[in-house]
């Protein structure tokens, strides 16, 4: 299972989706001081989860 790092900002298409406020406050804080937006985090987080998905089902 691949490490979590906070990314670097990337070109993406907009798209909207709603989060829970305890969510977001808990992102905006891990992204605080870093260079870093909410977006960006997200879609890290995403490919991660993605990533790992991929592994489960290869049975790594």
């Amino acid at each position: 299972m691949r490490k979590f790092k906070i990314p670097k900002v990337y070109t993406t298409t907009n798209k909207t989706i709603r989060f829970p406020d305890d969510v977001i406050a808990e992102v905006e804080e891990a992204i605080q001081g870093t260079n870093c937006n909410f977006s960006a985090f997200v879609i890290e987080a995403t490919r991660v989860a993605l990533e790992n998905l991929k592994e489960e089902e290869l049975g790594e």
